[in-house]
């Protein structure tokens, strides 16, 4: 029976009874944020003894590994469910050699965390170049300038080895290559890593809104752009090609990146994911919010929940978001 067929008319239907006061909301809320579904992104830099601020993302900073061990711990008492790493390191190459340094700094910050937080938070590591090539590209580039996708699968099986190696319980290649999961999975079973997860950025869009984590990861390209291998804003079917391909290929949790601008994509791979699915709200929704509320044309920590409810309501088993843990103590 339908709903239309089956409800009372006006004035026996009064939707309104269950709108009244906090306590009955709460009771009958159909959708709910809790402190687990949170992830929270964090830079750690190489060389540094005092953190940074990034100007474009008020309240973030690219950490020490101090302050780094300091925020993680922070985001473990609160209850957020886990932490994504990105690194920056000192020096820069066209391979980006430093990302499966058994020394680099994503290696050594995961050896840190696994000592301070390993058994309260899931750590991740955000499995990528562009932090690392002096050309800003996420992977190793043609004479033509493009770049060199297969190769960059062995690259990425490389590094997938040495961050489980240092103490990735998650391992999310973000790179959109074609095969990367198939080539990280094998990497990781060749090292032994046959039960570390591959959490793929399956659906990353070539999106406007992340150009404050290119302030805040130092990984613009320094020619070009990446639509080349990132999605096409324009494009939903494709989304679920992506992550039919890296599900069969081996993932075990899938992404949607952005988020706030793609809650249909989101919704889409929700319905039809038969892994997990995340997604990320980016520095630049991050960045919206946070000027808006400086200005104060919103109530910051009402948005900040308001948000983080309609990535659930999409289907969003977790969601990546800078506010992880000041949003985890807010719900609790």
């Amino acid at each position: 029976m339908t709903a239309s067929s089956s409800d009372a008319a006006f004035p026996a239907a009064r939707p309104r009874r269950l709108r009244r006061g906090r306590a009955l909301r709460r009771l009958v809320a159909e959708t709910a944020v809790r402190p687990e579904n949170l992830i929270l992104p964090m830079f750690v830099k190489e060389g540094l003894t005092e953190p940074v601020p990034i100007s474009s993302m008020p309240g973030q900073v690219q950490h020490t590994k101090e302050s780094l061990r300091k925020a993680a711990a922070e985001a473990a008492e609160a209850g957020v469910g886990g932490l994504m790493l990105f690194g920056i390191p000192e020096h820069k190459d066209t391979t980006g050699t430093q990302a499966d340094d058994p020394n680099g700094v994503v290696q050594d910050a995961l050896r840190d965390l696994s000592a301070e937080v390993g058994d309260d938070i899931v750590l991740m590591a955000d499995l990528c170049l562009c932090e690392y090539t002096d050309h800003g590209h996420c992977g190793p580039l043609q004479v033509d300038g493009h770049v060199d996708n297969d190769l960059t699968l062995e690259r990425y099986a490389s590094i997938a080895a040495a961050q489980a190696d240092a103490g990735a319980a998650v391992v999310a290649p973000s790179g959109m290559m074609d095969g990367q999961v198939a080539a990280i999975r094998a990497g990781l079973d060749r090292a032994g890593h046959t039960q570390v997860p591959v959490l793929a950025y399956a659906a990353k869009y070539s999106s406007v809104f992340y150009g404050p984590f290119r302030e805040a990861a130092e990984g613009a390209p320094q020619s070009g752009d990446r639509s080349g291998y990132q999605q096409d804003p324009a494009n939903a079917r494709e989304a679920l090609r992506e992550v039919a391909l890296d599900v069969a290929e081996g993932a075990d949790m899938v992404m949607v990146k952005p988020g706030l601008a793609y809650l249909d994509v989101v919704a889409k791979v929700a319905d039809t994911s038969p892994v997990p699915v995340s997604a990320y709200q980016v520095s630049g929704e991050y960045a919206m919010i946070e000027a808006a509320a400086e200005r104060g044309w919103l109530e910051r920590d009402q948005a900040i929940v308001e948000v983080l409810t309609s990535y659930r309501r999409a289907g969003a088993e977790q969601i990546l978001t800078y506010w992880a843990t000041e949003a985890a103590r807010l719900l609790r």
